[in-house]
């Protein structure tokens, strides 16, 4: 198995293939979240706007996200993981428009298969893609630049992938797995140490709390294809 890794959204060459996308701080840790509690379905969309226009001619569809950590105006549901409960989630659609994640989900269209990871369930993760010939991971980074946490956590799903004959593909690879923590208190300090994680602590008590769910490790024992069941 070839492993690449894509440390930005741009930097993501996929052609078919196995991807999987890294949003540590949220969006792919949120989006879990959302699948384990019953969603049926993520839409991935460039814009606020076209959030609000799918859900406009799809019943059941939820407008979610944020801009700038906050959530949209006129959104159903922000980017916390304690938002997306069964009560709000279960058997619905989510368009999902996010400064960050949204745009690796659509960096990764053309994959044949996208498969969403985080701290949260990356040993699930390694479980579902180990049959994968190769497997392209797309860090979301910030704002089109590096982030650690994402870097960090694609390393570590490196590190774990070698044992099922995971190789690492080019230099952005060897760099992610040379940041891979070593256990859950490594993982809980880096997440806590990030500079995303800084700007939620700046946004307020109710964004701050969301760094606890984030920077577990292995807390939820499935993996879920990004998936759009339709109408």
């Amino acid at each position: 198995m070839r492993v690449a890794v894509a440390l930005t959204p741009a930097a993501a060459v996929v052609r078919g293939g196995c991807a999987v996308i890294v949003d540590v701080l949220r969006a792919t840790t949120t989006l879990t979240v959302a699948f384990a509690h019953g969603a049926r379905g993520v839409v991935p969309t460039a814009t606020p706007a076209e959030a609000l226009a799918l859900r406009a001619v799809r019943p059941g569809v939820l407008a979610c996200g944020e801009r700038d950590g906050r959530i949209v105006p006129g959104f159903d549901l922000g980017n916390s993981p304690f938002e997306y409960t069964a009560e709000r989630v279960q058997g619905r659609t989510l368009a999902f428009a996010s400064t960050n994640g949204s745009q690796a989900m659509l960096a990764a269209a053309r994959a044949r298969r996208r498969v969403l990871a985080a701290f949260v369930n990356a040993a699930a993760t390694v479980e579902a893609v180990r049959h994968e010939p190769e497997v392209t991971i797309v860090c979301a980074g910030k704002l089109g630049d590096f982030s650690l946490e994402d870097a960090a956590c694609a390393g570590l799903l490196l590190e774990r992938l070698a044992g099922h004959g995971g190789v690492p593909d080019g230099p952005a690879a060897r760099l992610a797995r040379a940041l891979a923590p070593a256990g859950a208190a490594a993982v809980r300090a880096l997440v806590e140490s990030a500079a995303q994680a800084r700007h939620l602590v700046s946004l307020g008590p109710a964004y701050a709390r969301d760094l606890e769910p984030c920077a577990g490790l292995d807390t939820i024992a499935r993996a879920f294809d990004l998936i759009d069941p339709g109408p």
